[in-house]
């Protein structure tokens, strides 16, 4: 199976995203985390994305270990206050080991709250 899908088909970031909507249309309040850039040795690549609903669950990955842990509670910070933010993990910022981020490289996530379009 390649890296970034499931059952080797449609990439795993639109099954994350198909995720988001079916929640927010059920009336779940949600807020979608995106790897936006990457530097050096990553865990996931450019375009993942983690889907988290206000009550901490979550489906997707933008990393792993203790930096999805630190994602999911931005995130449900941006549910709360309708806005969106940047985050950046890695070795050179002090908080590297204890978020997880040891591999040696950087990655910068954009959490955004999900609204219902329609």
């Amino acid at each position: 199976m390649q890296p970034g899908t499931q059952s080797g088909s449609a990439p795993h970031h639109l099954d994350v995203l198909a995720v988001a909507e079916r929640w927010v249309q059920s009336g779940r309040k949600a807020a979608i985390a995106t790897v936006v850039e990457t530097w050096g040795s990553a865990p996931r690549p450019v375009g993942s994305h983690l889907v988290i609903d206000s009550e901490g669950n979550f489906e997707g990955s933008v990393s792993g270990g203790c930096v999805e842990g630190s994602v999911v509670s931005e995130a449900l910070d941006a549910i709360t206050s309708g806005r969106a933010t940047m985050l950046e993990f890695g070795v050179a910022d002090e908080t590297a080991w204890r978020v997880g981020l040891s591999c040696g490289g950087r990655i910068r996530v954009y959490v955004e709250p999900v609204t219902d379009a329609a």
